[in-house]
C-alpha cells in the first residue's frame, strides 16, 4: 500500500551557520521555509508546492509556519551587520523624508503658478482699455503669442537640451575642423603646384623635345619630392593657427539662410575659408569647401576693398563677397551681385590668443563706422516707440509691401519707394536722419538699396541668440529644405496647451492656434505656405516687444519644442 504522505525534504539548520568578517557582504537570510513533495504518480506534474501530507493550510497553521521562521538556536548579528542595518535605516528614513518635503514644495509651487497664472490673465484683461484699446484686431492676436514668456522656464530640461546640443555642435565643429586639415595637408606637398615648377625646372635639360606631345604612357612620370619647400607648402602647425566661426547667409531664400556654415581665418597668410556642414537623415553627414581657401576683402562698406583681417572677425561681423568670383555657388545665391556671410558664433578663446598689440587699428575708419552706427541706432530708439505692440503687423507689412514693389524680384528699390513704405505705414523719421542713413546705405551710389537691408537698418532686427531659435524653429518644420512650409504642417505641429491662457481658461487651444495662423498668413504672399523670410519677419516684429531673450526663446520653445 503507497504511503500519501511522502517523507519530508529536511529543513536547513540555521544555527549551524556562524556570521564571520570574512564572509561577503552580500549574505542571504531566508525569510520562510517551505516544503516540496513529489506528487502521486496519477499527477500530471513531476512535483510542486505542498504542505506537509496533503494538509489545507489554517490559521493555526500559518502561526506554526511564521514561528518557524526564525529558529530559537539562531545566534545573535555581529556588531558589523548591526552597524549595515543601522546605516540602511537612517538612508531610508532620511530619503523618505526628503521625498515628503520635494513632494509638499512641487504641490504648493503648483497652486501658487495656477494662482499667479489666473491673476496675471485677469490683470492683463482689466487693462485691456489702457494697453492695447487702440490696437487692432490682428496686433491683438499678434500680443497673445507673448503670453509664452509667463510660462514657468524649466530649467533642468533646457540644460539637459542645451547640454545635447552642445555636444551635437562640437562634433560637428570637430568633423569640419579634421576635414579642413585633410584637404589642405593632402595636398602638400606631393600635390603642390610649385613642384611642378621645382621639377620642370630640373628636368627641362634632360627632357627630350618630343616628350610634350608623347603619349601619356610613354612620358616619365614621378612624384615630387617631398624634402623640398615650396612657399606654398602648408604644415599641421602653420594650419593649427586660425579661428573658427560659425555663419548664415542673410537671404531671404529659405534654403540658403539654414545652410549650416562653419569658416576659418588663418593667420599665417591672412586667409580664409567656409565649409558647409550637410545631414542626410540622422546618420549620413557631408562636408564640403563652399569658399575656397583664399584672401578677399571687404566688398562693401567704409573698408571696401581692404583685406580681411583678424580684427574683423567677431560676432555680428558681415563678410561680404562677390557672387561672380565663386563658380560653385548655388543659383539661388547667384542671382544676387554679393553674398553677405554673418558670424553667429567664434572660438573665442583662439581669438584671443591670436591678438597682438602690433595689430593695425585704422581709427579714422572705425570713428566713421561708430558714427554710422549712432545714425541708425537714433532711428531705431524712436521707432520703437511707435511700434510697441504694434511690430508684427508693420515689420510683415513692410515685408510684404516691398516684395509687390519689387517687380524685377531684385530686392532693390529706391528712395522714393522707401519713402512712400514710411508714410504709408505711419513710420515717422526726420528728414535728415533719413538722408543720413540713405547716404550710409546707398554706398554703391547706383541710387538703390536692397529693402531687407533697409528694413535691418532703420528699425534694427533681433540679435543671434535669439535668430538662431528661429532658424532652429523654421528648419524642424521645414525637414525637407525647401524653403517654405505648408500652413498644414505648421497647424500641426503648433502646440498651444501650455499657453497661460488656455490653462486659467480664458482661451481654447484651437483660438490661439487661429490667432497665430491668422496673424502668420496675414503676412504671406501665398496664402497656403510660409517662406522663411515671412516667417523670420513675424517673429523679428514679435521681438520688438520683448526685452528678455529668455522670455522670447521660450516663446519659441513652448509651441515648437524645441
Amino acid at each position: 500500500m503507497q504511503n500519501s504522505c511522502l517523507p519530508v525534504v529536511p529543513r536547513l539548520d540555521l544555527g549551524s551557520l556562524i556570521d564571520s568578517d570574512d564572509e561577503d557582504e552580500f549574505s542571504y537570510i531566508p525569510l520562510s521555509t517551505a516544503h516540496i513533495y513529489f506528487d502521486p504518480p496519477n499527477s500530471s506534474s513531476a512535483f510542486h508546492w505542498v504542505t506537509p501530507c496533503q494538509i489545507p493550510y489554517t490559521q493555526h497553521h500559518l502561526k506554526e509556519l511564521e514561528e518557524d521562521i526564525i529558529p530559537e538556536n539562531l545566534p545573535a548579528p555581529t556588531g558589523k551587520y548591526k552597524l549595515k542595518y543601522q546605516q540602511y535605516e537612517t538612508e531610508m528614513k532620511e530619503g523618505y523624508k526628503q521625498y515628503s518635503q520635494r513632494k509638499a514644495e512641487k504641490t504648493k509651487s503648483n497652486i501658487t503658478h495656477q494662482h499667479s497664472t489666473r491673476n496675471k490673465t485677469d490683470d492683463k484683461c482689466v487693462q485691456g482699455e489702457e494697453t492695447i484699446a487702440d490696437l487692432t484686431t490682428l496686433d491683438r492676436k499678434a500680443v497673445l503669442q507673448q503670453g509664452y514668456a509667463d510660462n514657468p522656464y524649466d530649467a533642468q530640461r533646457s540644460t539637459r537640451k542645451s547640454d545635447a546640443e552642445m555636444v551635437a555642435a562640437e562634433k560637428k565643429k570637430q568633423t569640419v575642423a579634421e576635414q579642413v586639415m585633410t584637404d589642405y595637408l593632402s595636398r602638400a606637398v606631393i600635390s603642390d603646384p610649385g613642384q611642378n615648377l621645382t621639377t620642370e625646372k630640373q628636368g627641362s635639360a634632360r627632357m627630350l623635345p618630343v616628350s610634350n606631345i608623347a603619349p601619356l604612357r610613354l612620358r616619365k612620370r614621378t612624384l615630387h619630392e617631398t624634402k623640398i619647400r615650396t612657399h606654398s607648402t602648408l604644415t599641421e602647425y602653420i594650419l593649427s593657427n586660425k579661428v573658427q566661426f560659425d555663419g548664415r547667409i542673410i537671404s531671404r531664400n529659405g534654403r540658403d539662410a539654414c545652410r549650416e556654415l562653419i569658416g576659418f581665418f588663418f593667420t599665417h597668410d591672412q586667409s580664409l575659408t567656409v565649409y558647409e556642414y550637410r545631414q542626410f537623415g540622422k546618420n549620413r553627414t557631408n562636408v564640403l569647401p563652399f569658399i575656397q581657401k583664399n584672401i578677399y576683402s571687404h566688398q562693401r562698406g567704409r573698408r571696401k576693398g581692404k583685406q580681411y583681417q583678424l580684427g574683423d572677425f567677431y560676432v555680428g561681423a558681415n563678410l561680404t563677397f562677390l557672387s561672380s568670383d565663386h563658380v560653385r555657388f548655388p543659383e539661388s545665391i547667384k542671382e544676387n551681385t554679393l553674398l553677405i556671410l554673418r558670424i553667429t558664433n567664434i572660438d573665442r578663446i583662439a581669438l584671443d590668443s591670436l591678438r597682438t598689440d602690433s595689430m593695425e587699428h585704422e581709427d579714422g575708419i572705425n570713428r566713421q563706422e561708430a558714427n554710422d552706427r549712432l545714425v541708425f541706432k537714433a532711428i531705431q530708439d524712436k521707432l520703437k516707440e511707435q511700434l510697441h505692440n504694434r511690430g508684427v503687423r508693420i515689420f510683415t507689412g513692410l515685408g510684404k509691401y516691398f516684395r509687390q514693389l519689387d517687380k524685377e524680384g531684385s530686392g532693390l528699390l529706391d528712395k522714393a519707394d522707401f519713402k512712400q513704405a514710411l508714410n504709408v505705414f505711419h513710420l515717422e523719421v526726420s528728414e535728415k536722419n533719413f538722408e543720413s542713413s540713405w547716404l550710409i546705405l546707398n554706398d554703391s551710389g547706383n541710387g538703390k538699396v536692397d529693402y531687407g537691408e533697409f528694413k535691418r537698418a532703420i528699425i534694427g532686427e533681433m540679435n543671434e541668440y535669439r535668430k538662431s531659435f528661429v532658424r532652429k524653429a523654421f528648419m524642424k518644420l521645414d525637414f525637407n529644405k525647401m524653403g517654405s512650409v505648408p500652413i498644414i504642417d505648421i497647424r500641426k505641429c503648433y502646440c498651444a496647451k501650455k499657453h497661460p491662457q488656455v490653462i486659467s481658461g480664458h482661451f481654447t487651444e484651437e483660438q490661439i492656434k487661429s490667432s497665430f495662423l491668422e496673424t502668420l498668413k496675414d503676412a504671406c504672399n501665398k496664402s497656403d505656405e510660409v517662406s522663411y523670410g515671412e516667417f523670420e519677419d513675424y517673429y523679428e516684429g514679435l521681438s520688438i516687444g520683448i526685452v528678455n531673450d529668455e522670455d522670447f526663446v521660450n516663446i519659441l520653445r513652448t509651441p515648437w519644442g524645441i
